[in-house]
Parts: C-alpha cells; sequence; structure tokens
C-alpha cells in the first residue's frame, strides 16, 4: 500500500532527523526525495521516500555493518504507521554505504556459487537482514546451478545456497556473529 501523503510523510521524517541534530548531538545533513524521484533506480527497493545523509556523524550511521541506518529506516517506519512488510518504502542511505554493501554482496553470491557448483554441498551465509537477504536471493537468479532458500527465525534467518535441484540437502546454521550484548 503506498503512503498516502508523501509530502507530510517526509515533513515527519525530517522533522525527526532536525531532533537528532538538536537534541541528539548528531550532526548530519539530509535531503528527502519522495515520489517518482526516490525510485530505487536498480530496482531492488520499492521505496517512495529516499533519504541521504550526510556530514560528519555518517560513521556513527554505517558501523556495526549499518545497524543505525536501519534503525532509522525502523523508526521512520514506525513513526508512520506503516505495515512492517512495507519497509521498504523508506529508504535511508549513508555515504553510499547501501550501494556499496549491494555490491559486496553480490560478489559474495558469485564465490559461494562457485564453491556450491565445485563441490556439490550447500554454502549457508551468517544472519543478515531481510533486505540483505533479498538482494542475494535477487543476485543468484541469474546464477545457473544453483538455488536459495531463507531459513531461520527472526534475528538468525540466513540464506542458504544449494546445488540446483538438491534443496533438500541439509545445511548446517552458520555461527552466529558476535554481538554487543553476552561476550
Amino acid at each position: 500500500m503506498p503512503i498516502d501523503d508523501l509530502k507530510e510523510a517526509a515533513q515527519k521524517i525530517a522533522g525527526l532527523l532536525a531532533n537528532l541534530n538538536k537534541l541528539g548531538g548528531l550532526r548530519l545533513k539530509y535531503r528527502i526525495t519522495a515520489g517518482g524521484g526516490a525510485t530505487d533506480p536498480e530496482g531492488l527497493e520499492a521505496r517512495q521516500i529516499y533519504v541521504e545523509l550526510a556530514g560528519p556523524d555518517v560513521p556513527l550511521l554505517t558501523q556495526h555493518n549499518g545497524e543505525m541506518l536501519r534503525a532509522l529506516e525502523t523508526v521512520a517506519v514506525q513513526m508512520l504507521r506503516l505495515d512492517p512488510r512495507e519497509h521498504d518504502l523508506i529508504s535511508f542511505d549513508a555515504g553510499n554505504f547501501k550501494a556499496l554493501r549491494a555490491q559486496e554482496l553480490r560478489m559474495a553470491a558469485e564465490v559461494a556459487a562457485e564453491k556450491v557448483i565445485k563441490t556439490g554441498m550447500p554454502y549457508a551465509f551468517p544472519p543478515m537482514n531481510s533486505r540483505e537477504r533479498r538482494l542475494l536471493h535477487l543476485a543468484f537468479r541469474s546464477m545457473p546451478g544453483v538455488e536459495t532458500a531463507s531459513s531461520g527465525e527472526g534475528p538468525g534467518r540466513f540464506l542458504a545456497v544449494f546445488p540446483e535441484g538438491k534443496t533438500h540437502l541439509p545445511v548446517a546454521s552458520p555461527a552466529k556473529p558476535r554481538g554487543f550484548g553476552r561476550r
């Protein structure tokens, strides 16, 4: 379902970012594009609002695999009362982080496909968010000889790559990367 009033939604996001700068002490510049200009040129996201962030605090947004960047998207989706399944209607980026991450994932997909075809054994990527899993699924579509499937639950959900026609093979759940919590 599209966002009803793009101008109002963009203004709410601008208010959120202005408050983060003022009250949170962040030093970020932002440009918000809504409507046709927000369209993802690669067609990977169905975005209607695109927020580009710049400034001295961009590294804070992109560290830990873009965790704060994704958090801002989540807050914006909730603030606009969108259904969680519509999270790709709003996209935040900083320092071209998402484009670089997409390129990194495509290269990882190529390496994984070669490995799966060569060994005949499935390969499991570490757990990742739904957007990154989707990017991998799309990358593998154009690669003959392999199939993909997502497995696991919640933050432990991961993508597995199988030799074509062999999705019945068992695949070990990948080790979870260490987080900020328990050591």
